[in-house]
Formats: C-alpha cells, structure tokens, sequence
C-alpha cells in the first residue's frame, strides 16, 4: 500500500499545481465580471435607456475629473461645471480632447467613479469611452457621454446618503501592432 500512496502523492500535487494555476490565470476576468455585474470597486454599469423621473427624487451633484497618460500629447479637459441630477433622468455631458502632436493617434479612455459604491447605481447609456478615440494632428472633438443615477439609489443602505459622485477618466494611448496600422 505504500507504494500506491508514493505514486498519489505527487498526482494530486500536480493536479492542486494546475488547478491554482487554472484559477490565477480565470481570477482576472472572473473578477472584472463580478465589478461589472455588482458596481464593485466603482465599476460604473452600462444600460440602454434611462426610466425618467420617478417623483422628483433628491437630486446628486455630479463632479468630473480628466486625466492623461504621459505617453499620450493630447489635451483632456473635463467639464468644468458641476451637474444636479435627478435620479431616473438621463444627462448628457461633454469632454473635449486634443491632439496635441504632429502625428494621428489613437487613445483609449479607463473609467470610474467616486465614491466606489457609486458604481452600482451609475449608469452609463452611451460613453466616448466604450471605443478608441483617433485624433489627427491639432484635431479636437468633444465627447459625449449620457448618464443617469439609478433611482435604486435611496433604496440601498450604502448608497442612500450620496450627495455626491465623482466621474473620472483618464486617456491611454493605444500602441497598435505593426499589422494593425501605422500610426
């Protein structure tokens, strides 16, 4: 019998070996899945439509915050002026970007919110942030993004004190393979 045990042995250690392994490689996106579904950690939710005013609800004022990489030559501006928004209706604001060198090029933009269990209840509709943004040299455009504040808000015990929400984004610039394109 000893000699079964001596060749188990380093079976179920391999097999642990490569089921921690398996799990470190599947924790990343299981983990992305989970913020995205709960609101986790500031993970704003995305929806297709806002439901509308439910009965003049407290409004939340809404802060914006730009922010750039340092390998990126573009300019970022948020909007400068703070929004009151009704929970259920959807806002529309604009970021303005430019390209600030001689080149096209193209960023992606990461996102969230403050504070983080503000992540479950705001809602993005449509966002400038869902594509990569190619800029031409000097080139400046505004971006939109539309929005809401779930009206679950003051239903939930965490967030049903929020007076507040940060919206923050900040611009990567995308290195694209060679295949890709040359920019």
């Amino acid at each position: 019998m000893n000699i079964s045990k001596k060749k188990l042995t380093p079976i179920v250690l391999i097999s642990i070996f490569f089921l921690m392994l398996g799990l470190s490689f599947a924790a990343v996106p299981l983990y992305d899945l989970f913020c995205r579904v709960t609101g986790y950690g500031g993970t704003v939710q995305r929806s297709s439509i806002a439901p509308g005013s439910l009965n003049n609800l407290p409004k939340i004022q809404i802060r914006f915050d730009a922010n750039i990489s340092n390998d990126l030559e573009w300019e970022f501006v948020a909007p400068e002026n703070k929004v009151l928004v009704e929970p259920g209706v959807q806002k529309i604001i604009y970021y303005r970007a430019k390209n600030l060198s001689d080149k096209t090029s193209i960023g992606t933009a990461s996102f969230n919110v403050s504070p983080p269990k503000a992540g479950a209840v705001f809602m993005k509709v449509d966002c400038f942030c869902f594509e990569r943004q190619e800029l031409k040299p000097g080139e400046e455009m505004k971006m939109p993004v539309a929005f809401y504040i779930d009206p679950k808000i003051y239903d939930e015990k965490n967030t049903k004190n929020l007076k507040e929400i940060i919206l923050s984004y900040t611009f990567f610039k995308v290195k694209l393979k060679s295949k890709d394109k040359n920019v």
